[in-house]
């Protein structure tokens, strides 16, 4: 059995879930929905949101919604004899919702989701991740600490992702073949 992991960012509104969906389409395996969004039925712009990402899924797709126990739920749809496509959507929405945990605790969360990930042994993992940073520099804390927060759980994934793709525009440009991976800053060798 082979093992992919596959990394999709990219701006807001860009089509990076639907380039992800479409990929997960393509593998050829049973695909599960890792969604990572809280439901919050006072917010009705929200619900329309996930509503518009439920439509566009498959109908034999199943959903699980994760909005922190990603780990966890990674592992387990892994683990089958019969290797799954999951797709995560998103890891902004991931990383919000786990903002409140102190710096070493968010570490060790990182560390055991990018462990789970070296140990796979097959299957696929799709990816979707927001680019943030290319503007201005947050001006409160919470913000700043989001933003840093996902540039490097996105990095990380980038150095062991096959292929990385930038959608933009509404193109996706695959990265992998035409960028090189960056060696690991020191706070990730350590």
């Amino acid at each position: 059995m082979v093992k992919r992991i596959i990394l999709v960012t990219g701006p807001a509104r860009s089509g990076k879930s639907e380039w992800a969906e479409l990929l997960a389409q393509q593998s050829g395996k049973p695909v599960i929905y890792l969604a990572t969004s809280r439901l919050d039925p006072d917010d009705s712009e929200w619900q329309e949101r996930i509503d518009r990402h439920r439509q566009r899924r498959q109908a034999s797709w199943r959903t699980q919604e994760v909005p922190v126990a990603l780990t966890a739920a990674l592992l387990q749809g892994t683990t089958s004899d019969n290797p799954s496509c999951l797709l995560v959507d998103s890891l902004g929405t991931w990383v919000a919702n786990l903002l409140a945990e102190d710096d070493p605790s968010w570490s060790a969360i990182v560390e055991e989701l990018m462990e789970s990930l070296k140990g796979l042994k097959q299957g696929t993992v799709i990816f979707v991740a927001e680019e943030t940073g290319w503007g201005v520099i947050p001006a409160y804390p919470m913000g700043r600490s989001f933003r840093d927060r996902l540039g490097d759980v996105v990095r990380r994934l980038g150095a062991i992702a096959d292929p990385v793709y930038l959608v933009t525009g509404g193109h996706a440009v695959n990265l992998s073949a035409i960028g090189s991976v960056l060696p690991p800053t020191k706070t990730q060798e350590d």
